[in-house]
């Protein structure tokens, strides 16, 4: 059995060198800093320290993180603050639509912290902000990667309503790893929640993290679960300490690795697999467009 997780500081020293990026400092992130700045949103670029936003900004594709920028839960891997939220702002999906316009995007990615004090978990406001982007970007493609919304049918069936391009919704980690790294979370009612989204006809993605003392069969576990409820789409990615405050990494994943993995996934049958150490949820998003999608 795997150690048990620990915070402070991570202990294997410098980050190899396949983990080490350089985010562009001129140019159109430049650009679109300043935008996401005037229009007071939030991105998880910035909130979860994505080392990709440089690519991704370039590539045409960013992350909104809706409902604010706290959280009410307490991921031991998660940048995002955690505490209970103070307001609703109901004028955020305007302003996330016009930005996504405004940057002329061609593939929108939204998340959101988790709103559990609110009766729905912020499903209304999901709902509002995908209208919202198709009224004035009608050619834009919409990723989802919502929260489980305590497994409430209702608020999952608000969102899947809106009929996005792609429902994400990540595991994060094998369901022994859960305490420490998804304290709130149940495993069996984030793959309900895959499931259903399945069989509202939605194209359904999934992610996970490597470096957490997960073990081989577990990985190969997690992913027979995630094949059998009908995931189409996966990412998995190494698992990098955002503080010490945080869950310490337990190993660095080599990229052989990932590649073994991203084959063996293949072969379960997921539609596509990005299996990398800098790769995210969000990462390659708009490449979903290039099969089962009605924007294709």
């Amino acid at each position: 059995m795997a150690a048990k997780l620990k915070r402070g500081r991570t202990e294997l020293g410098p980050r190899p060198p396949w983990l080490k990026v350089k985010t562009p400092t001129s140019g159109r992130i430049v650009e679109l800093d300043a935008l996401v700045e005037r229009e007071k949103l939030h991105t998880v670029c910035h909130s979860a320290a994505c080392p990709n936003r440089g690519e991704c900004w370039q590539r045409g594709t960013a992350t909104f993180m809706i409902l604010g920028d706290i959280c009410t839960r307490s991921c031991g891997f998660c940048n995002v603050k955690t505490g209970r939220p103070t307001e609703l702002d109901l004028d955020e999906p305007r302003r996330v639509a016009e930005s996504v316009r405004l940057m002329g995007l061609k593939f929108a990615v939204v998340t959101s912290v988790n709103r559990d004090e609110l009766a729905d978990g912020g499903a209304s406001v999901w709902a509002a902000t995908i209208r919202a982007i198709r009224e004035v970007s009608p050619g834009c493609g919409i990723e989802v990667l919502i929260p489980d919304f305590q497994g409430h049918h209702a608020a999952q069936d608000l969102v899947f309503a809106q009929r996005p391009e792609v429902l994400n919704h990540n595991v994060e980690t094998a369901p022994r790893l859960y305490i420490p790294v998804r304290p709130q979370a149940k495993f069996k009612q984030s793959l309900e929640l895959l499931r259903r989204a399945k069989t509202a006809g939605l194209t359904t993605k999934s992610g996970f993290m490597l470096g957490l003392g997960e073990e081989e069969a577990e990985v190969r576990e997690l992913l027979q679960a995630l094949r059998a409820s009908h995931v189409d789409i996966i990412t998995i990615g190494q698992y990098l300490q955002p503080s010490p405050k945080h869950l310490q990494v337990a190993r660095y994943v080599h990229p052989d690795e990932f590649a073994t993995w991203k084959a063996e996934a293949l072969a379960m049958g997921f539609t596509k697999v990005d299996s990398g150490p800098l790769v995210r949820s969000s990462y390659h998003a708009e490449e979903a467009l290039s099969f089962d999608s009605p924007l294709a």
